[in-house]
């Protein structure tokens, strides 16, 4: 079954509020080789400014995995994950996330494309605090592929 076109424009309900966990943020920073003291360090990073730990840049996926999760349960998107392969990642930032952010995602379907047999789902997934203040927008490209 190929992927839905229809997803296009579709936004899906907001993810329930994930409390960035210092250790979460260690975590992560020691699995991606971060090694600037404000990813590990909280006295390091309340002297450059921050309230806790300074999670590394790519740390939001942690977050949009949940938006992604939605999209792939959704039950007329056509979107076969053992087919998926990640074809790109960015994210746009107005404030680092930092350890004690409540993050709240919000998935769009920005674009659903067919080339051939594959097709390019880009999800845009809007990270806000608790405020509702932007955070951090995760944009992610997903091939998935057709048949063989």
């Amino acid at each position: 079954m190929p992927v839905n076109p229809e997803l296009q424009g579709r936004v899906l309900p907001p993810t329930e509020p994930y409390l960035v966990g210092r250790e979460k943020v260690r975590e992560f920073a020691r699995a991606v080789f971060a090694t600037n003291p404000i990813n590990l360090d909280p006295e390091a990073a309340r002297a450059a400014g921050y309230d806790d730990v300074v999670a590394p840049p790519t740390f939001p996926i942690v977050v949009q995995e949940l938006t992604l999760a939605q999209l792939l349960a959704e039950p007329d998107a056509g979107i076969d994950f053992s087919r998926v392969v990640h074809g790109d990642q960015r994210f746009s930032y107005s404030r680092p996330v930092v350890a004690g952010d409540l993050l709240t995602a919000t998935l769009t379907v920005s674009s659903v494309k067919t080339l051939g047999a594959h097709s390019i789902v880009v999800a845009e997934s809007v990270i806000v605090d608790a405020d509702g203040a932007h955070v951090v927008t995760a944009l992610s490209q997903l091939v998935v592929r057709g048949e063989d």
